[in-house]
């Protein structure tokens, strides 16, 4: 038998940390859901001492995730640590992932603490996580920049602590796959105890390696990758799941191990991390990109015909391909549409959110008479985007005019904190007035980073995506709507966006000095 390699999402915490990624608690709930019907093994839930919204999301992970283990993070001291601990209380199973840096520059510049502190500080920290736990996961940062004698010391201390996962993250994406594999192998060969825990590799993605060197990691004896979807991540971003996961099962016969991950989920994960999150897949990205299995040189397409593995490593059906097929249109009933969206992984917790999805599949079957998967999938999202909590801005109407040789003009009306109000701005283009208009009533302060809008099937009544990306004082939000008018979507974006402006995004990044 293969060994089981086991494959730890970090979409929910590390992705998070792309500027703008930021989600609600339901967004993450609906996120871990989908993990878990990708048979993830450990969902990193996020860092529940960040900020009360992230506890409160990592809990409420916890309680609605049954069959994958729920983990939260936490830097080496004792409130990080404490509200991992209750954050996790909840779960089926649950794990506390607790880091200190062990790169000499980190010891020295940002901890200002010696090794023999640095041992001290790791050895406590994994004995005060199994007073809520047995699984403690341990991460010297900046593994990849540490001298090895020392990494070697103080994971063997880790695990006599009762650390059950070694995590060696290569934080600033500095190896390269023959250095981190050697890394492994080193590792794995020098300490005493390596046999009583689970080697894990967590890769950044700085010089397009993640994925390589945590294959080369697993080569060398890692059992465990942390990932994300669609390589989320700060910076550049972090090993792929799809593409590691898609490579230990398409090359068996080079890795001796496997994952229990239903890769048929793959593009419907994909999907959902993007529409949540705003973060648009290239359509050449692997696996998962929309020309991932499309095939333009007539030599491909010549030679895929007569037999598909001329040209194909995998099948699409494998990661949840299929042809664009029509299911519903406007005579389709209140059940045909729940029935197809739950064959599509879609699930309602209440009367209340079918019905308003069911409205809205209405509403747009009245303006688009094929509607497809990816149009429901999307509908749906948007559905869910547009119900925040402690909602402040809500788009109530919007008129727009464009005239050859004059500038476009919109109307718009939002409800703001239970009153209407309405402003009329013009701009050098229709999105452009109304998104004047809408800051004409709302002074938000903030600075559009982004717009971007990107279809969701062909035809020119496709449904339209937009994204919008705000930054007021440090921060940085991403905003999402959908509609088959391209000037209501950027409307819905701008209001999701400033929505999600306001102190439940306020949180410590997770690499801030203990």
């Amino acid at each position: 038998m293969k060994e089981h390699l086991v494959i730890f999402d970090t979409t929910l915490r590390d992705g998070e940390q792309s500027p703008g990624a930021s989600m609600t608690k339901e967004e993450k709930v609906r996120i871990a859901k989908q993990l878990e019907k990708l048979r993830v093994d450990v969902i990193e839930a996020g860092f529940p001492a960040a900020s009360q919204g992230d506890f409160e999301s990592v809990q409420s992970v916890a309680s609605a995730v049954k069959d994958s283990t729920v983990c939260g993070l936490a830097r080496a001291v004792e409130n990080d640590i404490a509200r991992a601990g209750e954050a996790i209380q909840s779960a089926n199973s649950g794990r506390i992932h607790t880091f200190i840096a062990t790169s000499p520059i980190h010891m020295e510049k940002k901890l200002r603490m010696t090794p023999d502190q640095v041992v001290e500080r790791a050895v406590w920290a994994i004995s005060r996580a199994r007073d809520f736990t047995d699984d403690v996961e341990f991460s010297p940062e900046d593994a990849g920049r540490s001298e090895l004698d020392f990494l070697c010391r103080v994971i063997e201390a880790a695990i006599d602590a009762g650390a059950t996962t070694i995590n060696i993250p290569d934080t600033v994406g500095y190896n390269l796959p023959h250095q981190f594999g050697s890394l492994f192998h080193a590792l794995i060969e020098r300490i005493p105890n390596s046999d009583k825990a689970i080697f894990s590799a967590h890769c950044h993605n700085d010089l397009g390696l993640a994925v390589a060197n945590s294959l080369a990691a697993v080569r060398n004896g890692a059992r465990q990758i942390e990932c994300t979807l669609n390589g989320l991540g700060e910076r550049a971003g972090n090993t792929a799941l799809e593409e590691v996961v898609m490579a230990i099962k398409t090359r068996q016969d080079v890795f001796g191990v496997d994952t229990q991950i239903n890769t048929q989920e793959i593009l419907a994960t994909s999907r959902l991390v993007a529409n949540i999150t705003g973060f648009a897949v290239q359509p050449n990205k692997a696996i998962v990109g929309a020309n991932a299995f499309a095939h333009e040189s007539g030599i491909h397409q010549d030679g895929v015909l007569k037999h598909r593995e001329t040209y194909e490593i995998m099948r699409a059906e494998d990661v949840g391909w299929s042809t664009n097929k029509m299911v519903m249109g406007k005579h389709s009933g209140r059940n045909a549409f729940k029935t197809r969206l739950e064959e599509l992984g879609v699930e309602f917790e209440t009367e209340q959110e079918l019905n308003d999805a069911f409205m809205r599949f209405k509403e747009l079957a009245d303006r688009k008479h094929e509607i497809y998967d990816e149009d429901l999938q999307s509908l749906v999202t948007d559905n869910n985007i547009q119900r925040v909590e402690n909602e402040i801005y809500r788009l109530v109407s919007l008129k727009s005019s464009v005239e050859t040789g004059e500038r476009s003009s919109a109307d718009v009306t939002l409800w703001i904190e239970g009153k209407e109000f309405s402003a009329t701005s013009t701009g050098g283009g229709v999105v452009d007035a109304t998104f004047k208009a809408i800051e004409a009533m709302v002074h938000s302060g903030a600075t559009l980073e982004l717009y971007s809008v990107s279809n969701v099937t062909n035809g020119t009544d496709s449904l339209g995506e937009t994204t919008v990306r705000l930054e007021k004082g440090g921060r940085i939000v991403n905003g999402m709507g959908a509609d088959s008018d391209i000037v209501l979507a950027s409307a819905k974006a701008y209001v999701n966006a400033l929505n999600k402006i306001s102190d439940e995004f306020v949180k410590d990044h997770p690499q801030a000095s203990v």
